[in-house]
């Protein structure tokens, strides 16, 4: 994929992935207009990088990005990594956290997709991509919520490439595993930690999403054994169902702790 002189709208660029992500994309020569709820503290990216505020939780988020794409036209690539995590119980979960949960992590993703796609058929050209997690194809015990948006996030870009196979618009969804970023508090890095599971750097997030989309591969799950993972729990649930039951204990400690991420 062509990067240098298109113009992305980055969703999530205050986060550890996003703000990794824009120093990337500026360096390819892409112009960059970048969305958060507060842009006043955003990064600045070079002379051709814009900040906006978007609240993808708000009720008219439509009409928030139908004033960005009339401010900015000649968008032609949207990368959503914005999202919310929370390691708890389900049962410990108030409605408002599952609300927003659904709202950031899913709901955002379907408008954004429903606003840009007419306009980027009308370009003749659009890259749509939708940064998802490993627990949008492995559901894991205290991400029972945030599971159910990755999963989601997963099928519907899944569903949108097959229904715009026949068109200039491409969808991509990467899918990184636990990745070092402020959104995990330092239970959840403890708890990784306790699994043994890696943690990448938002940085090398970064470097791979930008590999994922210079290559226009359609589908990215990033880090191994994860990967493998992926595959043995779409074939084999019971026998990931069973390393699961066995780690549950530990998972259970942080959870008892009522650690918040």
């Amino acid at each position: 994929m062509q990067l240098r002189d298109r113009t992305f709208l980055l969703l999530g660029g205050s986060g550890g992935i996003g703000r990794a992500l824009a120093t990337r994309l500026a360096g390819a020569g892409v112009k960059l207009v970048i969305a958060s709820r507060e842009p006043d503290k955003l990064e600045p990216q070079g002379d051709d990088s814009h900040s906006v505020m978007l609240d993808l939780a708000a009720p008219n988020l439509d009409q928030q990005l139908q004033r960005v794409s009339e401010q900015f036209p000649d968008i032609d690539g949207v990368i959503h990594c914005a999202g919310q995590n929370l390691f708890q119980l389900l049962e410990a979960t108030d409605v408002t956290s599952i609300d927003r949960m659904l709202a950031v992590n899913l709901r955002s993703n379907i408008l954004v997709a429903r606003h840009f796609v007419p306009k980027f058929r009308a370009l003749g050209r659009g890259n749509l991509a939708f940064v998802g997690s490993t627990f949008g194809s492995i559901g894991f015990p205290g991400y029972s919520v945030y599971s159910a948006t990755k999963f989601g996030v997963r099928g519907f870009s899944e569903a949108l490439r097959r229904e715009l196979a026949d068109s200039p618009i491409g969808v991509h969804y990467i899918a990184p595993r636990a990745t070092r970023t402020g959104m995990n508090s330092a239970g959840v890095d403890a708890l990784n930690q306790a699994l043994g599971n890696t943690m990448d750097p938002p940085e090398r997030v970064a470097s791979q999403i930008m590999q994922v989309l210079l290559k226009d591969r359609r589908r990215a799950y990033l880090g191994w054994p994860e990967k493998l993972f992926v595959h043995v729990n779409g074939l084999l649930p019971r026998l990931v169902d069973a390393v699961m039951r066995k780690q549950l204990p530990t998972i259970r400690q942080f959870l008892t702790a009522g650690d918040k991420s």
